[in-house]
């Protein structure tokens, strides 16, 4: 399978699925493409005519297009069944599909504020009233999870769920909202996980530059 990604720096879509792959061992090829670059649609297309030309994009193993970093999260929890990547447990199930599904189309006014850019830092900075109302909802959520289920991830064990809120976990790292105890532990534990470290080391290691607003958000 290949896995379009964009910019590591940037793209915080793409960040999902490729810790998907990183951190449950599923092997893939990585196929890096710069945003914001002319050609950065028709890259894209050139290995997923059948796609909107945008990432993350999948190519499976028959050449069939997956995009949407959701819909690549579902495939590879119904083809790799042998890793929980959704809990085990139907109730946690419903609960961590919510609360992906709410990080996937929600928190508009955090990823326009306070874009992910790993290489920079800018601590303290554009806490608008709508964005720290969405960091507000997101810490809820963070604590709720670890009370009900535990820890030390949303649902015990690092899952798509955890994947979904990766990039918020760089944008707070960038941005430095205050943020509860109990969220500020878990922004810590998933940065020290080894494949969110190899994502970070891998946007620390690139020189491309684009405006913030060329970048899905």
């Amino acid at each position: 399978m290949k896995l379009l990604i964009g910019d590591k720096n940037y793209s915080s879509w793409s960040m999902r699925p490729w810790l998907l792959f990183k951190h449950f061992g599923i092997p893939f090829e990585e196929v890096p493409v710069e945003l914001g670059e002319p050609n950065t649609k028709s890259a894209i297309l050139a290995h997923a005519p059948t796609g909107p030309g945008k990432v993350p994009c999948l190519i499976d193993e028959n050449g069939s297009a997956i995009w949407d970093s959701l819909a690549i999260a579902e495939t590879l929890a119904e083809r790799f069944a042998q890793h929980a990547l959704w809990p085990r447990d139907a109730k946690a199930r419903a609960h961590a599909r919510s609360i992906s599904a709410e990080m996937h189309s929600g928190f508009g006014e955090l990823r326009s504020n306070m874009w992910m850019n790993i290489r920079a830092s800018f601590p303290g900075k554009n806490g608008t009233p709508g964005a720290l109302a969405d960091i507000a909802r997101i810490d809820a959520i963070w604590r709720g999870c670890l009370d009900t289920y535990g820890g030390p991830f949303l649902f015990g064990e690092f899952g798509i769920a955890d994947a979904m809120y990766a990039p918020v976990v760089m944008r707070f790292t960038t941005w430095q909202p205050a943020l509860s105890e109990a969220a500020a532990a878990y922004v810590r534990r998933v940065t020290a996980l080894p494949a969110v470290k190899a994502w970070i080391d891998g946007a620390l290691g690139e020189s491309h530059a684009i405006p913030y607003q060329d970048v899905c958000p």
